[in-house]
């Protein structure tokens, strides 16, 4: 074993791979203590300032039917139907308390929402923390002082929401056409995304 150790070979390889290991490790560190999420959101938030990650305020895709059939909590506890949105137009955006790029456009969105026709746009703030977070959930949500409405999947979502990555974002329209759908992080505080919205 002695021999093994201080072969050149085995040194050669424990040089090579020293660094992934530390990158690893660090990156693990990072993740666990939840610092991850910090840099990432101060990184985001700096790039949304540029004007880059501005939303596009048109149809991103095919409008294709939305699927309503499924049921989310609100951080009270109460079950609604999702089908009780239908006939408006829907901001529907998955994000959770751990993701860095979600808490990055939250201030955004939170602008939005405070300019926007509430009895013709509704706002679903889709968490996608685990069911026994939801307190967790509603204290953050708490302490950043937003006041858009906010819940949680019952169990079941559609497989249009079952999405790869997070945030995820939906506008559905008044016909229950998703209208537009944009991953990853996006600035929705502009004058050209919220007539987008109030035009549907």
């Amino acid at each position: 074993m002695k021999k093994l150790v201080t072969s050149p070979r085995f040194l050669s390889v424990l040089r090579m791979v020293r660094p992934w290991i530390t990158v690893i490790a660090v990156v693990a560190i990072l993740r666990y203590t939840g610092l991850l999420a910090g840099i990432s959101v101060a990184a985001n938030s700096a790039l949304m300032k540029t004007g880059l990650l501005d939303a596009s305020p048109t149809a991103t895709e095919p409008a294709k039917d939305f699927d309503f059939n499924f049921t989310v909590k609100d951080l009270s506890n109460n079950t609604i139907d999702f089908k009780q949105f239908k006939g408006k137009t829907i901001f529907l955006n998955l994000w959770a308390t751990w993701c860095g790029p979600c808490r990055a456009e939250m201030p955004s969105i939170q602008k939005l929402y405070e300019q926007i026709d509430h009895s013709k746009v509704v706002f679903v703030m889709l968490s996608l923390d685990r069911a026994e977070d939801t307190q967790k959930v509603s204290q953050y949500i708490k302490d950043k002082g937003h006041t858009f409405p906010v819940y949680i999947p019952t169990g079941y979502l559609p497989e249009q929401l079952n999405v790869p990555s997070i945030p995820t974002t939906f506008v559905i329209s008044p016909q229950g056409k998703v209208v537009s759908r944009k991953v990853g992080t996006a600035n929705y505080d502009t004058s050209d995304f919220k007539e987008f919205l109030e035009k549907m």
